[in-house]
């Protein structure tokens, strides 16, 4: 396993991301849906359920990846998407390369 790439067709990589509104933690624990949103390089959009890594007043989610995912190499894109009864908070938008295998 490489320990600072993430790879085609990768199965079980985690990605974590932390929710804030103007630099200050957002209390996720009560949130209705937790989201991960995924832009391949090729601009096609894949939406995936996060779940709390912790009890989610840390405001950290995180989604593993399953078969078929990791499906393109190249640079993504990823943002997590936390709705409320009354609210939604966006992640910043992060960006990591898929390498090639041989």
């Amino acid at each position: 396993m490489a320990a600072n790439e993430t790879h085609l067709n990768n199965i079980g990589t985690t990605f974590k991301l932390t929710v804030k509104d103007a630099g200050t933690v957002v209390d996720i624990s009560t949130a209705t849906a937790l989201n991960v949103i995924f832009v391949t390089p090729g601009g096609t959009t894949l939406t995936k359920t996060g779940v709390l890594v912790n009890d989610g007043t840390d405001g950290i989610m995180k989604y593993v990846t399953i078969s078929g995912d990791l499906n393109e190499v190249g640079t993504w894109q990823l943002q997590g998407v936390v709705t409320f009864a009354s609210a939604t908070y966006y992640s910043d938008i992060h960006t990591f390369k898929v390498h090639r295998n041989l």
